[in-house]
């Protein structure tokens, strides 16, 4: 696939990854949406890091800190909203 073709799917994931949170956060607030909302951000994260920033080539050490990340900051968040509320 080409680059454009690329950041053209990206985009698109993205897009409609946007969409989810909104449909999602609209439904109401619970735990279970929370934690959706959640996995949904760490997919749009997964998403910009592998597709925009194309670490899908990079080495493993920095692809899976770029991942994890995203994985600890929404259990930092969750965990917060979770306790805190």
């Amino acid at each position: 696939m080409t680059v454009s073709r690329v950041l053209v799917a990206c985009w698109a994931g993205l897009a409609t990854l946007s969409v989810c949170t909104v449909a999602l956060a609209q439904v109401g607030a619970t735990s279970l949406l929370t934690i959706a909302i959640l996995l949904v951000a760490v997919g749009k994260a997964w998403l910009i890091a592998d597709g925009f920033m194309e670490m899908r080539h990079a080495p493993r050490l920095w692809r899976r800190l770029m991942l994890s990340w995203a994985l600890v900051l929404a259990t930092v968040v969750g965990l917060t909203l979770i306790f805190f509320r």
